[in-house]
């Protein structure tokens, strides 16, 4: 999930005159010091070389839960352009309801967008994107970037990322697993499974990203950039050109059929629809949980209509549902075969492992939520134990699945 700063900032700028360097402020409105930029990388070539200064305004007052935002972004560039082509309705913001509900056609242009990513270790994914600022570029550049400089730079600031990323994982980074049981020494299995989980939810977050700037994308855009990704991906890396993926061999392998059963479950539990697979107990502990919570938030009109997703009560739902939906691929279809076979339990391990961080996103959230008063103090303490007794539970799973894993190396 993305920082999204933008509504919130007064002003800033970003100076890339050193080539691979980007640094920057941010000021945002309530906020005393501005933050800071370090970056690693350089933007597109509209913005290289250069400094970007920009104005929000109509700057919106920071609400409480975003001020945990970094003062300090330390990180890598992603996509850096005052360029981007999108679609800007002609309609006022207090119009789209009735265009939306009526289902009349909405009038548009074609303009420039800034938009300003990078991954930070505070925050991970850091999002600006704006089509109202002030934007001021110097007049000469410091340096000049070539067409194929550009393509260079993309491969590139890519490549940063991956390390970046990896850097994050061997540092034991505060957003990922940091207590002395989660650090522990990884089987070579569970290793190799993180390893390929990491790289799958890297292709997933270029992939979205992609779509979330075409709202016409449709099946075949999404399988076209997914390819293209891949191979990035690919290029990246140095890894050799993949094998054609068709013999029975490969396709029947036990992983391959064990990978497919699981991400049905994810699927069933993303569609709310009945899954051939037999539900664990835990798996169904923590859908009820979810429905519970959303229906309780939206009976007593506690978060707002069209908060946005860094909102404490929207990053509740979304934490406690990630959870339920990576609990489906771990454990629907295992409750008769457990702890998994060591062939299997790779990828069981990954999902648990994800699903409880999502739960402790969640319990990180109804404390913000807690701070700022915006539910029923009773309903906190409910949902909290709720939440914690999961939490010790998919814990427990995984102890039991690295056991499982270890014991198959020896």
């Amino acid at each position: 999930m993305a920082w999204r700063i933008t509504d919130y900032i007064e002003r800033g700028e970003i100076d890339n005159h050193t080539r691979g360097r980007v640094h920057g402020q941010i000021w945002l409105n309530g906020i005393d010091h501005p933050v800071q930029l370090e970056l690693t990388g350089n933007p597109y070539r509209d913005l290289a070389g250069q400094r970007l200064k920009f104005l929000n305004p109509h700057p919106q007052p920071m609400p409480d839960h975003l001020r945990r935002f970094a003062r300090e972004q330390t990180g890598v560039i992603g996509d850096m352009t005052a360029a981007r082509k999108v679609k800007i309705l002609d309609i006022p913001d207090d119009e789209l309801k009735h265009y939306y509900t009526n289902k009349i056609p909405m009038p548009y242009h074609w303009g420039n967008c800034l938009y300003l990513e990078w991954h930070s270790v505070r925050n991970g994914r850091v999002v600006i994107e704006a089509t109202d600022f002030v934007l001021e570029v110097e007049p000469e550049a410091a340096w000049q970037m070539s067409e194929g400089e550009e393509a260079e730079q993309l491969e590139a600031n890519g490549r940063a990322m991956i390390n970046f990323m990896d850097q994050l994982l061997e540092a034991g980074n505060p957003t990922h697993e940091t207590s002395d049981e989660e650090n522990a020494s990884l089987s070579a299995a569970e290793a190799a499974a993180d390893a390929e989980a990491a790289r799958m939810d890297l292709l997933n977050d270029r992939v979205m990203a992609r779509l979330e700037k075409d709202e016409l994308a449709n099946a075949e855009d999404y399988a076209r950039i997914l390819r293209e990704e891949r191979e990035r991906i690919r290029r990246e890396r140095g890894e050799d050109e993949p094998k054609p993926f068709g013999s029975n061999e490969e396709a029947d392998h036990p992983f391959h059929i064990d990978t497919i059963n699981s991400d049905f479950a994810e699927a069933m539990a993303k569609e709310d629809e009945p899954c051939d697979l037999e539900s664990h107990p835990l798996f169904e502990q923590c859908q009820q949980l979810s429905y519970r919570a959303a229906d309780d938030l939206e009976q007593n009109d506690w978060l707002p209509e069209g908060a946005q997703e860094e909102h404490p009560l929207n990053a509740l739902k979304h934490g406690i549902w990630m959870a339920t939906v990576k609990l489906a691929g771990a454990l629907n279809g295992r409750v008769e075969e457990w702890p998994p076979d060591p062939l299997f339990a790779g990828d069981c391990l990954v999902r648990l492992k994800k699903a409880r961080r999502y739960l402790k996103d969640a319990l990180a959230a109804l404390d913000a939520a807690e701070a700022e008063k915006l539910t029923d103090p009773v309903w906190c303490l409910t949902l909290r134990q709720e939440l914690r007794g999961i939490l010790q539970s998919a814990q427990n799973l995984i102890h039991e699945v690295r056991s499982a894993l270890n014991g198959s190396e020896h």
